[in-house]
């Protein structure tokens, strides 16, 4: 099926500047019970839910021990190498965890193609062919193994997304051992209902058996299927993996949920969260989008934890609005479920599906996700943009294994993180100053205090639940605010757009960071055979790149470098790298495509013979490289020109575009090529080949 279909399926189905930090060492500590080393005892206390020293890792960084204490990363696309080469930037920016996208086996599309969008698509991996470790996008079972020993020395957490529920739609490429595992043939891999889509997904039964968004649905309930999926998960765990982020989980039945007449049970719940190896010191959530009858509390009474995707929609309308009442804020949109949930400003889903990236900026980015981490509730997944994505350019870079953007690691960002873990065990309240809805303060207890301004200067002078005493700004690190007859005050107003996090007890101050990359403007794929890149270097004398694994030179910020198209194919691949005034290290990887391009002028026509098995409307589905298309899928409709043969004109002028043939019916995948388009021959008659 192409992409652009299964783009759109996947939409319905999952929807129903400060400097940048990495790696940084340890430069003075304040003396406080909070900084005591981990050790047997504390271990313990932690799990007996014990005082903060408890819960605050040993490592360089003061990362949470438990995950839910912590903040957690999504590396959306990242390989297990770059995660790997990336865990001092993770761990100097206070997260807990990191999260891989889907490490299971899944389809090779458009011949292994790995642009985001474009030339491969991120959404491969969210369709299995089988249930074991390694893909082309990511990498091996053995350098995903390597990544969880590294992430081990930084007390740093790997979660790994997985899919249970459903295949890829191509089922020849579904492994034979899956299609063994699931009964010995399609038909009872999947669930009967299966041959249906989902039309009311508020009716239980359909929505946990039917297909959903095209994608096959697997019978979770066949016990022999049970025992291969949990193969996986606990070869997972074997790996090294500490939890799990189970993809569409509302789509897998509770134990009371209807069922199909097979005999088996709705137990697929408590095998994944019970019948795993090192079952109590996992960390597992569903995705449980919420909406009719999503049963949000008793997934979380079944899993541990889910998503709260009503509250993360709720927080970037407060942001982007201005209005963060604390009447707003405060409500997690639950219902009586307990806070056992994961939040988020956005996720994957929104900021594809629902267009996020058009939405907020990367302050206001910052300013949400500044709200929801210092909260005492919820543990907080911060979702890797593209590396250098904006409203203009949805997919940056547009390259999966490369990092994300380097607002994951702003200096608001982990500001609230290390704040976050210097909080443990603290109440929480929301205060509104002066009544002003535009800015709000997370209090915890009488220790820290989290000030979020989204429009405008807030004067200082309001009321603040501190002692009395001098506080700096552990954004800035400079800015110093005084407390005094629980009046905050400062020489000057907080600004627009800002996150002031205040706290003196369990804080830390690192040495200043390293950091590398590539000039705002860059462009990253070019029809030339040459290109020139101006690179980046903070907080660090020299730093070194290397092209396409060669000889490592040295460069200093703004020095330019010319890269030239490879020998063995169209991706340059360059790779910086800095070491910080403590010789902790900071890494980037930069991909350059090539592109071979042509131009089709306006009134340049094509042929199609049709297949006798299709319908007799048929269109022209037409894109090109930067994601420009003739009309939303299917495309425009063709012109009959005689019994078979269809004609298309284009209309304005186009730079290299492809083109599929199809019939409109997106269900059964009637279109020619199946994957990636055909480059465009003007007079040229297609046929299926």
């Amino acid at each position: 099926m192409h992409k652009r279909i299964i783009s759109i399926l996947l939409a319905g189905a999952l929807a129903a500047s400060a400097a940048a930090f990495s790696g940084c060492g340890k430069k003075e500590e304040a003396p406080s019970q909070a900084e005591t080393t981990q050790s047997a005892e504390t271990t313990a206390a932690s799990e007996s839910g014990g005082d903060n020293s408890a819960r605050i890792s040993s490592g360089e960084f003061k990362n949470a021990v438990n995950v839910e204490d912590g903040a957690i990363l999504q590396a959306f696309s990242w390989d297990f190498n770059t995660i790997k080469k990336s865990l001092p930037d993770i761990a100097a920016a206070g997260y807990s965890a990191v999260q891989t996208s889907p490490v299971n086996e899944c389809l090779e599309g458009e011949d292994g193609g790995m642009e985001l969008y474009g030339n491969g698509k991120w959404y491969y991996h969210y369709q299995p062919t089988d249930f074991k470790i390694g893909n082309y996008q990511l990498g091996t079972r053995d350098e995903f193994k390597a990544l969880c020993e590294e992430a081990d020395k930084y007390n740093i957490k790997v979660l790994v997304d997985v899919i249970a529920n459903h295949t890829t739609p191509q089922l020849d490429k579904v492994s034979q051992d899956l299609v063994e595992a699931g009964g010995g043939s399609f038909d009872t891999l999947f669930h009967k209902g299966n041959a249906y889509d989902i039309k009311d997904w508020g009716d239980r039964l359909q929505s946990t058996t039917y297909k959903m968004g095209g994608l096959p649905d697997i019978n979770t309930e066949r016990p022999s299927f049970q025992d291969y999926f949990l193969k996986f998960i606990n070869d997972c765990i074997a790996c090294g993996a500490d939890g799990f982020r189970y993809d569409t989980a509302k789509h897998i039945g509770l134990p009371d949920d209807p069922k199909e007449n097979d005999g088996f049970k709705n137990n697929f719940w408590e095998r994944a969260v019970k019948e795993v190896d090192n079952a109590d010191d996992l960390f597992i959530y569903g995705e449980v989008l919420q909406g009719d009858n999503d049963r949000l509390a008793d997934y979380i009474n079944e899993i541990g934890r889910t998503t709260s995707s009503s509250y993360g929609g709720k927080i970037r309308a407060d942001i982007t609005g201005s209005f963060v009442d604390t009447s707003t804020v405060s409500e997690y949109w639950i219902g009586d479920a307990p806070p056992r949930i994961v939040t988020w400003v956005e996720s994957h889903d929104n900021y594809i599906n629902d267009g996020t990236y058009l939405q907020l900026t990367n302050d206001q980015i910052a300013l949400g996700w500044a709200v929801i981490t210092a909260r005492k509730d919820g543990t907080p997944l911060f979702f890797s943009r593209p590396y250098l994505s904006s409203a203009e350019k949805e997919w940056g870079m547009n390259r999966i294994g490369a990092q994300g953007d380097d607002i994951y690691k702003d200096n608001r960002v982990k500001a609230v993180n290390f704040f976050r873990t210097a909080m443990i065990g603290e109440d929480e309240e929301l205060v509104n100053p002066e009544l002003d809805s535009t800015a709000i303060i997370i209090q915890r207890g009488k220790k820290g205090a989290v000030i979020v301004n989204t429009s405008g200067e807030l004067k200082t002078g309001f009321d603040i639940n501190l002692p009395d005493g001098t506080y700096t700004d552990r954004v800035d690190n400079k800015t110093v605010y005084t407390v005094k007859g629980g009046k905050l005050t400062c020489d000057k107003p907080i600004a627009q757009n800002s996150v002031v996090v205040l706290y003196n007890e369990g804080y830390t101050e690192y040495a200043p960071c390293a950091n590398v990359g590539v000039a705002a403007d860059t462009e990253f794929t070019t029809d030339q055979d040459k290109t020139e890149l101006t690179l980046t270097l903070e907080n660090a004398e020299t730093g070194k790149y290397s092209v396409d694994g060669g000889e490592a030179t040295e460069f200093k910020n703004g020095d330019r470098i010319t890269v030239g198209k490879p020998s063995n194919g169209n991706v340059a691949k360059i790779e910086l790298t800095a070491e910080n005034e403590k010789g902790l290290p900071t890494y980037e990887r930069i991909e350059i495509t090539f592109r071979e391009t042509y131009k089709v002028e306006s009134g340049a026509k094509v042929y199609f013979e049709k297949p006798d098995t299709w319908g007799d409307e048929l269109y022209a589905y037409v894109y090109d490289p930067d994601v420009n298309e003739n009309a939303s899928w299917p495309g425009v409709k063709m012109t009959k020109e005689s019994d078979g043969k269809y004609s298309y004109t284009f209309d304005k002028d186009w730079n290299s575009p492809l083109i599929i043939f199809n019939d409109g019916d997106t269900l059964k995948s009637v279109q020619y090529p199946q994957d990636n388009g055909l480059k465009v021959e003007p007079g040229k008659t297609y046929a299926v080949q």
